[in-house]
């Protein structure tokens, strides 16, 4: 896998797989994107699976000590990082059955920029709409797009997060080769 140590926010590279949230402390909850979808992992739960086909629209991301209290994006602080807290929501509509669905993560102790957090809601977003949310699937594809989103300039327009993303997936070229 490429870039073993880069990390986009809460979406970090662990054993050749890449997962969002804390996998490495016992007792967290995350979410590890398989080749079927995404897998939520957690201390209180066999686990479940959501297969890509059922994921209708884009991911989002929300943080906060609950779900239906999270209605911002997130808060940052003026030194540039994700206010410290212990739980982030990804925030997704399934088909058959149609359902809303929140999947729970728990932050890494470090803590995470802004900017790569606001980058990987993009990312997740950008694929939804361009219906290329399987690309998550292969661990070497999301390798190289977290590389080329990592770090860099701090960039907070619509236009110019979408214009970094939509670089960053064309650069990485197509998943699966």
């Amino acid at each position: 896998m490429t870039q073993q140590n880069t990390s986009l926010g809460p979406l970090a590279a662990i054993d050749g797989r890449w997962g969002i949230g804390d996998a490495t402390r016992p007792g967290c909850h995350w979410v590890e994107l398989r080749p079927d979808g995404l897998y939520q992992h957690g201390p209180d739960t066999e686990g479940e699976l959501i297969p890509w086909a059922r994921i209708m629209t884009g991911i989002r991301i929300s943080w906060g000590r609950s779900s239906w209290n999270t209605n911002s994006r997130g808060w940052y602080t003026p030194r540039g990082t994700v206010t410290s807290g212990s739980r982030g929501w990804l925030h997704m509509t399934l088909r058959d059955p149609y359902e809303d669905r929140v999947l729970r993560f728990d932050r890494h102790t470090h803590p995470y920029r802004a900017v790569d957090a606001v980058r990987l809601d993009w990312l997740l977003r950008y694929l939804g709409d361009e219906g290329a949310l399987r690309a998550l699937a292969d661990p070497e594809w999301v390798g190289r797009v977290v590389a080329r989103l990592a770090g860099g300039r701090q960039s907070w327009t619509r236009e110019a997060l979408r214009e970094v993303v939509a670089q960053a997936v064309e650069a990485a070229g197509p998943a699966g080769r």
